[in-house]
């Protein structure tokens, strides 16, 4: 069995000490990071090995993007993709000893108005999900987990109003579904929501309400999802919520998950 987590770190430089916080208490068996806007060997990957975190796995890029994955088990690099031909740190794969291979996704957030002509970035977007449908139709996801910030919040229950989201960028109609025909190419299992199907879940908060805590209008935008033929072995998921309102903190809170693999 292990203990899995992802969380957009929003720097992994700046937040050094609360990822290394999360390791201590939480004490994750893997982590995946995203948005960690750094190159690879300016990672601080020294204080997470003191934590026992010795082995990483990585992708990264100068103050943009980047993936890494923090491990306490040994696991051995299984490659990376360049979604949408984008040229962008934000997918990184790697490998435990018993063959689970553990995708860590960075979808772009895709800019604020949800139009390609007018908005190249929305349209990359599409472009980076509709690839991942392709990918997965040809070639489906076997002992296969993928987590992430796919910067989409699928159902109505993963947004703090549905109505008033519709048009807005990681809820509008044409993302859902991309995202769900993505899910349903690979046969993927949102093992979050199997966890807990029913209410309002949320990863996200944004920096520009002043209390985010008592305004509470968040996105779930961070998953766990895992192939069907693993999906059972999935438990215990939860989201971290109190750590959105660590001292100096990422935006997204750490969503976690067990398999008992």
């Amino acid at each position: 069995m292990f203990t899995l987590a992802t969380w957009n770190i929003n720097s992994v430089r700046l937040r050094e000490g609360l990822v290394a916080r999360l390791l201590r208490e939480e004490s994750p068996d893997i982590l995946c990071l995203q948005e960690c806007k750094s190159p690879v060997e300016k990672i601080p990957m020294e204080a997470f090995r003191e934590l026992g975190y010795d082995h990483i796995v990585a992708r990264g890029q100068k103050g943009y993007n980047g993936v890494a994955i923090l491990s306490r088990l040994p696991i051995e690099d299984a490659g990376d993709r360049d979604y949408a031909g984008l040229g962008h740190a934000r997918h990184v794969a790697a490998r435990l000893q018993n063959g689970v291979v553990i995708h860590n996704m960075y979808i772009p957030a895709g800019g604020d108005i949800p139009d390609r002509e007018q908005n190249e970035k929305f349209g990359q977007k599409l472009d980076f999900v509709a690839e991942m449908r392709d990918v997965f139709h040809a070639d489906r996801p076997k002992r296969s987990i993928m987590v992430g910030d796919f910067n989409i919040a699928p159902r109505e229950d993963d947004v703090w109003s549905h109505k008033q989201l519709l048009k807005v960028v990681s809820h509008t109609p044409i993302e859902v579904e991309h995202l769900l025909d993505a899910q349903a190419a690979g046969e993927w299992v949102d093992i979050t929501r199997k966890d807990i199907p029913e209410g309002q879940l949320y990863s996200w908060w944004s920096y520009r309400a002043r209390d985010w805590d008592a305004a509470d209008k968040g996105r779930r935008l961070d998953h766990i999802w895992a192939s069907t033929d693993i999906a059972n072995a999935g438990h215990g998921s939860r989201v971290l919520r109190d750590v959105r309102g660590w001292e100096k903190p990422s935006d997204h809170a750490p969503v976690f998950a067990s398999f008992d693999l």
